[in-house]
């Protein structure tokens, strides 16, 4: 969110940062299942990182492809809170050691309430709850199944997509999240 301020900034831009923490029981499970179905289907079982998912991502990037991240909901939770945007190996280092310092002191449960309350979901829209009232007025709690593959959807670029009138990707990319998310059962943490 500084990082966001100060490039607000630096750009000219007065757009304000809005950010509302809630508690991950105020946070409709459907959201959870959503970003897990999304961005690491592997989070409930994994120790912070997906190796196969880091595999992958290096053979698609080695290809010259469109870049794609192999990182799990817990990398990107230390990233956000401990560390700065960008790509470099002294950063994805840092990132490796906070992530198994919070999976072993914070354990799933709170990985995830921290994620969900600190990614951006929006251009200068941060946690679940800001999201929910943002794009759909209505509490995180209240969110339905297709609400919440809505903003999960987003999560790639959240300052370029929108998760209502959204563009035909995102709403294939809604769809798909929400298909997977009935494979889901509740998180047990």
């Amino acid at each position: 969110m500084v990082t966001r301020a100060i490039e607000n900034k630096i750009d000219g831009d007065e757009m304000v940062l809005s950010h509302d923490w809630v508690p991950l029981d105020e946070i409709s499970v459907n959201l959870q299942k959503a970003v897990i179905a999304s961005e690491d289907g592997n989070f409930l079982i994994h120790s912070g990182f997906d190796f196969k998912a880091i595999q992958k991502a290096i053979k698609n990037n080695n290809k010259g492809r469109k870049l794609k991240g192999g990182s799990t909901i817990s990398q990107q939770t230390a990233k956000n809170i401990f560390l700065w945007q960008g790509r470099s190996y002294l950063r994805k280092g840092l990132e490796a050691y906070f992530t198994v310092l919070i999976e072993l002191i914070w354990g799933k449960q709170r990985i995830m309430e921290v994620y969900l309350n600190s990614i951006e979901m929006g251009n200068g829209v941060y946690g679940a709850q800001t999201a929910s009232e943002h794009w759909y007025r209505t509490d995180a709690k209240n969110l339905t199944p297709i609400q919440a593959a809505g903003i999960a959807a987003i999560l790639p670029n959240p300052r370029k997509f929108k998760a209502t009138n959204s563009s035909a990707y995102i709403e294939n990319r809604k769809n798909k999240i929400a298909r997977v998310m009935r494979l889901i059962g509740k998180p047990k943490y």
